[in-house]
């Protein structure tokens, strides 16, 4: 979703702190607004007239959000910032640019335009980018720096590129095939990538890359990939990893040949495409992973020990500081522990250097947030006492460094000269984090380094001295700043001023800012929720667009910039409203674990509570809140609409999951268990069974190349649906995948809910 269009004066700009304006902070009313006492909207700027928005508009270039970068990184060394800015006259085509904060100034390493040759991509990187949800997107859309901060290596078009500080750019590939997961080795002599299921590798310099894994008779062999459950949902891109000091990789060797032959029609608009995915839903097979340390020739081949159960999840490899140990994050099938492996790389041997276990009826949560040090200790995130919070693990024995009712959201950096981590988290906050900074040796009470009214991001170098910050909030679009150590900004990245040159100028006078608040769950626990109101006549009564996502790892109420889209709805007429239900993350394990083998119940129950607070208020409509989600969103709609007849006046159904079978091992058992073990709760959670409760108008939408939920969720639907007589309307989009998107293809999308709105009488008032 980000999008970017820099001046280069503005991102050039050394700003001092005296000079930026301060915001009012975000509206946090506990009760909804009264007609006659909407929410205020932020004051216009002179000779900006109030615009009404279109979807149109809303999806076109340049992005209405204005210059926002992505990935953002810094150099090892702290002197360069990198990011991907995209094109204003093209919103998702991306190119790289450097800057130096030495001298101040910007370049564009890379331009996609000149360099690219817009050839078709292979059907192995679609779904990689897929996985990482950037499909859409064209030019450069990924990059990575070498740990001797020299050298960044970019893939761009199915070839890889070198790209120099000094604006050089030197082409490392030129092949047919596509080179997939590259990587420069730590010191920079080697390049490294996948390409035809192979792992490659060769000096930098002298080029002349070649296979170093065997050439295996079985199609169903990989190296040097992540398989598709690591990459969909365990956040895991990487399949082999570089030594510090580059004597050995590790790589990951996966077969899938246990793993079920799903069919998948991808049905475009000139034809249909067959793929034969191996597709691991849950209950069935998955791939065998093994792990092997191997020289950069690929001599010296060890198997790493990864125990007699060999139905695990490789969650994480790294190596030690020094190199003298990998460790590897096993996770049980049932996503009920971590084993941290230390494993010796000359023999393969392993050992469980310590356990961590999921609280009684929950799960796992994997995450980036650890650090070995140089030590051998490691800075780790754990969720034992209720709690997301980070631990100090040393010679055997634990140490706590944060704790409380509320959650570290990302471990940032450690500085381990000055014995300092920084992390963002929720202590102020649940729906704004901050960047906070303790002592390692005697954390105490965190130091907050970002402003409160924001909603704070941020990466950092290594040891933590070059910060940059992203923020937002409901009335100013993302900005990102460099920082140093103590947060004390140095320059702007982007400041994205609302001023009369922004994009959104023309629509900021009619902006209108969320309020928000709180209901309560059937046990007792806040769910908070935002809304957003459009101006609101006294005596008259508004239609509710309530648009939820509902499932785990997805928090929906916050106190940042929500884009234009939302305003685009309100600018109809319509009120706005999300709700967080029980399950949603940064609440605790107890708030999370509610959904726990009973998906599309509790959830229901807390949107439910959400629309009767709607309908007390005297200026809703309670005959027109129509419901909206994508997703995990899309099922939750069918769940809703079959729970509760005639509380909905017509619901949206977007891409849904409807029988949770059908979906992958990882995610699906996380939650639900093994349908072989618990076949009632999967029968009690699927939106198949009482498919025919459903009364009231649905509109069913789906990408009918759809390889994540797979377009079958929907036709079993659809069956079931007209078999037992229940009208409903629907809108396929030929060739497309889970993310229906793009520029018109948005609009389309947009205005055909609204058209089904405006059809079954869900309107705003005359």
């Amino acid at each position: 979703m980000s999008r970017i269009s820099l001046l280069l004066a503005a991102l050039c700009a050394t700003v001092p702190a005296s000079f930026i304006s301060a915001e009012a902070a975000p509206v946090t009313e506990k009760t909804a607004p009264r007609a006659a006492d909407t929410p205020a909207s932020p004051a216009p700027r002179p000779n900006i007239a109030a615009g009404a928005l279109d979807f149109q508009r809303v999806f076109a270039s340049p992005s209405l959000d204005g210059p926002q970068p992505r990935e953002v990184k810094i150099s090892p060394d702290g002197r360069y910032l990198t990011l991907l800015r995209n094109r204003t006259e093209d919103r998702q085509r991306y190119d790289l640019w450097g800057y130096d904060r030495e001298s101040g100034e910007w370049r564009m390493l890379v331009d996609s335009l000149k360099l690219g040759s817009s050839r078709p991509l292979s059907e192995a990187e679609k779904m990689q980018r897929e996985r990482k949800r950037v499909g859409d997107l064209k030019g450069i859309v990924a990059y990575d720096w070498s740990d001797d901060g020299r050298s960044i290596i970019v893939p761009l078009d199915g070839d890889l590129y070198l790209a120099g500080l000094d604006g050089s750019v030197r082409r490392l590939t030129d092949s047919p095939e596509d080179e997939l997961n590259s990587a420069l080795s730590p010191g920079g002599k080697y390049l490294s990538f996948v390409r035809e299921q192979r792992l490659w590798v060769g000096s930098l310099e002298q080029g002349a890359q070649k296979p170093i894994t065997p050439e295996e008779s079985a199609k169903t062999v990989h190296w040097g990939e992540a398989e598709f459950v690591a990459q969909e949902e365990m956040d895991r891109m990487a399949g082999y990893w570089w030594s510090p000091d580059e004597s050995r990789i590790a790589v990951e060797r996966y077969d899938e040949a246990p793993v079920k032959v799903v069919t998948r029609a991808a049905i475009g608009a000139e034809g249909t495409r067959t793929y034969e995915q191996r597709y691991p839903a849950a209950g069935t097979p998955n791939v065998l992973v093994s792990l092997f340390v191997m020289k950069p020739d690929g001599s010296g081949k060890i198997q790493v020990d990864l125990g007699a159960d060999s139905d695990i999840y490789v969650a994480r490899v790294n190596w030690s500081r020094d190199g003298k140990m990998l460790y590897v994050q096993r996770q049980d099938r049932a996503q009920t522990k971590i084993d941290m492996l230390a494993v010796d790389p000359a023999t393969g041997r392993s050992s469980v250097l310590f356990t961590e276990k999921a609280s009684p009826e929950a799960w796992i949560n994997l995450s980036g947030n650890y650090r070995f040090l140089k030590d051998g200790s490691v800075i780790w995130w754990s969720e034992r006492d209720g709690f997301g919070h980070l631990y100090h693990f040393a010679n055997g024995k634990w140490q706590q460094l944060t704790s409380g009712r509320w959650t570290v959201t990302k471990l940032v950096s450690v500085d381990e000269a000055r014995g300092r981590v920084l992390f963002t988290g929720t202590k102020d906050d649940v729906l704004s984090p901050q960047l906070y900074a303790i002592d390692l040796a005697r954390p105490g009470t965190p130091q907050r380094l970002t402003e409160e009214g924001w909603f704070n991001a941020a990466v950092a170098n290594k040891d933590g001295r070059t910060l940059v910050v992203t923020r937002s909030s409901p009335t100013q679009p993302s900005q990102s700043y460099v920082a140093d150590a103590e947060g004390k900004r140095l320059a702007w990245v982007e400041e994205n001023r609302l001023d009369g040159a922004h994009p959104y100028a023309p629509y900021l006078a009619g902006h209108r800012t969320p309020t928000f608040g709180t209901v309560k769950a059937e046990d007792g626990s806040d769910l908070h929720w935002l809304m957003i109101t459009p101006k609101m006549e006294p005596g008259k009564r508004y239609p509710v667009f309530f648009e939820h996502y509902g499932g785990p790892h997805s928090q929906q109420v916050a106190r940042q910039w929500l884009g234009a889209l939302p305003q685009a709805i309100v600018d109809k007429g319509y009120i706005y409203f999300r709700l967080d239900n029980r399950g949603s993350p940064n609440r605790g394990v107890k708030f999370e674990s509610q959904i726990r083998h009973k998906l599309g119940t509790v959830e229901v129950a807390d949107q439910r509570a959400g629309a009767e607070y709607l309908k007390t208020l005297d200026f809703v409509d309670p005959k027109k809140i129509a419901t909206y989600g994508w997703s995990y969103g899309g099922y939750m709609t069918l769940k809703m609409l079959q729970a509760d007849h005639g509380l909905y006046a017509a619901g949206i159904s977007g891409a849904p999951v409807t029988k949770w079978e059908l979906y992958d091992t990882h995610y699906t058992e996380r939650y639900m268990g093994d349908p072989r073990k618990q076949p009632e709760a999967y029968t009690a959670s699927d939106a198949i069974e009482n498919a025919a409760k459903i009364s009231d108008p649905l509109l069913l939408i789906h990408g009918m190349s759809d390889d994540n939920v797979v377009f079958e969720n929907s036709t079993v639907l659809i069956s079931k649906l007209q078999a037992q007589a229940v009208p409903f309307e629907m809108m396929l989009y030929p060739g497309y995948t889970h993310a229906v998107k793009g520029p018109m293809i948005s609009k389309h999308v947009w205005e055909t809910i609204f058209a089904f709105l405006t059809r079954h009488g869900v309107t705003p008032p005359e």
